[in-house]
């Protein structure tokens, strides 16, 4: 008896042992990146530096981060003697509420800034009031004159001048104007033998109006929708060029300090996963059809399930749809159907479609912090994941490499590289950062016109009807799909109740301006067609009208 209860108590001492550590592991490692950046950021809201930091634009001109000079009152806690006396004083003159005054001083904040854009009034009166341990300085601070537009997009300067996130991280090297401090022709890579001591310039890909566009859909759908997050993404599908990359929730780079939820820096288009459901099923049939496995007109008879070991796949709502062509497997977006194609390719050409499509890697795009999904479940090889891959269940992409494959769909067969730097510039010297377009391509132009003209009757005839848009054809997939235990880190399969629900088009279809990806994360609706589809079909017709882009046939 003495033996099991000094047994019970190791084991139990274990357990907590083996929970402490995996937590330690998780903030200290898997979390590192984010918790430095904060940490950073809470020590240090201004910067020094021998030039300016560059400012960045968006590609119609607007300022997205810029620099100001400003006077800053802070805190040096130690050298008071009287700190409720000083509190009470500088609420006073500062017009501030003692409580926040009070977490400064009283160690409630790492930060000892009291007040950021302190007046001249306000400096004067703090001088002649000579209060110990309290300062006033001048500095240069980040400002980011649009608040939370584009917000993931930017990211922010942390402590001690050091870039955090999207575009402030990405190129921090060229926007702070490090090379000053090397000599001429030292530089590094791109940026190379600048003698400026001010940072580069950067203008962006990104056009304001479309960006507060899709800024403004989400915010409205999470008011109407209720959804928990969101992305949209406009891409210029033959170039690359992103022109909207839109996330909620989102921050306040000019206040980033005060966020609570660290996980609102990471830009969910690029650094979060999910699966993409039935839009996928764009993808196997891209394949199937490059491969000359299948035409638009094959046929193949639906039972309503598929069964795989001890698994049943079912269609959605368990449909029964009987006799189908593939053009009908996408209209009715039908899992089997899916299934059906993908094994006449055959698993191994499947998944070199799949990594031929960029979802096994990372686009390159310039911003920071980019990840890539290995796709290990998918690649364990048995039948049943090659299944549920077909209609976009068990693989996981990242919202910017769906994007991409879909502009592959657009432009003919070319896999593009997603960009959001147009081009820098330091001392007048500009240079284009617009990457090259591959010549080859990843699928046939024909394989690329037949599913064009099988998504259009997605919008024309099937589930897509609700992004249809008078005068223009639109090609496009809705996709909905459950959300797995492991996305809440949650160590068990299976999925739970909640879904992600996205729709994947371009138009116009046979000549494509643009591609736009709308995810959306755990809609009230209980499908893409009633969320996603409508947001999609809003968006697009607002950059047809603002591009005054021509219709394709006369209403």
């Amino acid at each position: 008896m003495k033996n099991w209860r000094v047994n019970l108590v190791f084991l139990i001492f274990i357990i907590f042992s083996a929970t402490i550590t995996s937590r330690l592991f998780y903030l200290q490692i898997m979390k590192k990146d984010l918790y430095r950046a904060l940490a950073q950021g809470q020590q240090q809201s201004f910067y020094s530096s021998a030039g300016e930091r560059g400012k960045i634009f968006f590609g119609n001109g607007q300022i997205l981060a810029t620099n100001i000079k400003s006077k800053i009152v802070t805190a040096s806690p130690e050298k008071m003697d009287k700190k409720e006396e000083t509190i009470k004083a500088l609420a006073e003159v500062l017009k501030l509420e003692q409580a926040s005054i009070s977490e400064v001083i009283n160690g409630e904040r790492t930060s000892n800034i009291i007040k950021k854009d302190a007046t001249e009034e306000e400096e004067r009166a703090l001088n002649d009031l000579k209060i110990p341990g309290v300062a006033v300085q001048e500095v240069v601070l980040r400002r980011y004159p649009y608040g939370s537009t584009a917000s993931q997009i930017v990211g922010f300067l942390g402590g001690e001048g050091a870039g955090q996130y999207g575009l402030e991280g990405y190129y921090d090297d060229a926007l702070k104007g490090k090379e000053c401090f090397r000599k001429a022709g030292g530089g590094v890579g791109l940026f190379g033998g600048q003698t400026s001591c001010d940072g580069s310039d950067i203008f962006l890909t990104i056009d304001y109006n479309i960006q507060s566009t899709a800024e403004k859909i989400l915010k409205e759908a999470k008011e109407n929708l209720h959804i928990e997050g969101g992305t949209i993404i406009v891409m210029d599908p033959n170039s690359g060029k992103v022109l909207a990359l839109a996330n909620l929730p989102d921050f306040d780079p000019n206040n980033y300090s005060q966020v609570e939820d660290f996980s609102v820096f990471q830009n969910s288009a690029v650094q979060k996963f999910y699966e993409p459901g039935s839009v996928f099923k764009s993808i196997t049939m891209a394949a199937a059809l490059d491969a000359q496995k299948v035409a638009p007109s094959t046929t193949y008879t639906d039972e309503g399930e598929i069964k795989i070991g001890n698994y049943t796949i079912f269609n959605y709502a368990r449909k029964t749809w009987g006799e189908q062509t593939m053009t009908a497997v996408l209209e009715q977006s039908i899992n089997t159907g899916a299934i059906f194609a993908e094994r006449q390719i055959g698993h191994e050409l499947f998944t070199e479609y799949i990594k031929k499509f960029g979802f096994l890697e990372p686009t390159d795009i310039d911003l920071q912090g980019e990840v890539s999904s290995e796709n290990k479940r998918f690649q364990e090889g048995y039948e049943v994941n090659f299944a549920n891959a077909a209609f976009g269940q068990g693989i996981e992409v990242t919202p910017i490499q769906m994007a991409r494959a879909f502009s592959a769909i657009a432009n003919g067969g070319k896999l593009v590289k997603p960009y959001v730097v147009e081009k820098v510039s330091n001392g007048g010297k500009v240079i284009q950062a617009e990457p090259p377009v591959s010549e080859s391509r990843i699928i046939s132009q024909k394989a690329a016109s037949q599913l064009t003209a099988m998504l259009i009757s997605v919008v024309e005839n099937g589930s897509g009807r609700q992004a249809k848009i008078p005068g223009y054809y639109i090609a496009g997939k809705t996709g909905t799909s459950q959300v797995p235990w492991s996305a809440f880190g949650v160590n068990k399969r299976g999925y739970s109740e909640k879904t992600w629900q996205s729709f994947v088009g371009f138009a116009p279809a046979f000549n494509a301006r643009f591609m736009i990806l709308v995810k959306l994360d755990n809609p009230s609706t209980k499908t893409a067609e009633q969320s996603a589809t409508p947001l999609f079909k809003e968006m697009a017709k607002y950059i047809l009208d603002y591009l005054e882009i021509p219709p394709d046939y006369n209403q």
